[in-house]
């Protein structure tokens, strides 16, 4: 994921380490807490792979001489000092680009099936942020997968929800229903997200409104389906 986050954010600009951080940290929520202890590992296996090109960036002043203050303890000291600022320093000025060969594996990256996992809403996120990148038909196909693995969360949830029915107390019984509605409205967003994928496209509506098999009575012709699609936008 992490890899698949660098490279669609280099296929933008180049950036430097902590602009690339900040980010991941603003623009990709699922992201939100990566180190640059994982960062800069991230960066040099790309380095490595041939998928980044790092530059130094000239504009950054060197680092300052070691003072001497006649002190050895305190010359030492101004010495650690100076080779750990020194080596934030280096790391900082580096500014990374992607290759052509970056381009080929964040494309592999993005398209490969397996990335979404079985049910994995980060994946799904993190490769919704750069659909962009990806032709329509597979932008369509990543979407209606995701619709489809919520459909099957969807059809769980009411399952369970009947199985405990007088075993719940307020509480519990509030909180499956919070899980049901959270899941009807992520389907309404996606319902949403496809039919203006479709219109974008010209393609002709098809199916895609009608839940899996098992996945229980389809939301099209819900009351709440309208105020729903209304706040899509705001997801």
């Amino acid at each position: 994921m992490l890899e698949l986050a660098i490279l669609g954010l280099l296929e933008g600009q180049a950036m430097h380490g902590y602009e690339i951080r900040k980010r991941l940290r603003d623009e990709l929520g699922q992201l939100s807490n990566v180190s640059f202890g994982s960062l800069y590992p991230a960066l040099s296996r790309l380095e490595r792979s041939g998928a980044v090109r790092a530059t130094e960036d000239q504009g950054r002043s060197t680092a300052a001489p070691v003072p001497m203050t006649g002190s050895l303890s305190g010359e030492r000291a101004a010495l650690r000092a100076r080779r750990s600022g020194a080596g934030i320093g280096r790391r900082s000025r580096k500014v990374y680009e992607i290759t052509d060969e970056g381009r080929r594996q964040f494309a592999e990256l993005l398209h490969s099936e397996q990335a979404s996992g079985n049910d994995d809403a980060r994946n799904f996120s993190l490769r919704l942020a750069f659909a962009r990148y990806l032709p329509p038909h597979a932008r369509l196909r990543l979407l209606e997968r995701r619709r489809g693995q919520l459909f099957q969360r969807l059809a769980e949830a009411r399952a369970a929800t009947v199985a405990a029915e007088g075993r719940l107390d307020t509480y519990a019984r509030s909180l499956m229903e919070h899980t049901t509605e959270s899941t009807e409205r992520d389907i309404a967003w996606l319902d949403r997200l496809i039919e203006a994928e479709r219109a974008r496209n010209g393609a002709t509506p098809t199916a895609a409104a009608v839940p899996l098999a098992g996945a229980g009575p389809a939301l099209v012709g819900n009351p709440t389906m309208h105020t729903v699609l209304e706040e899509g936008d705001t997801k």
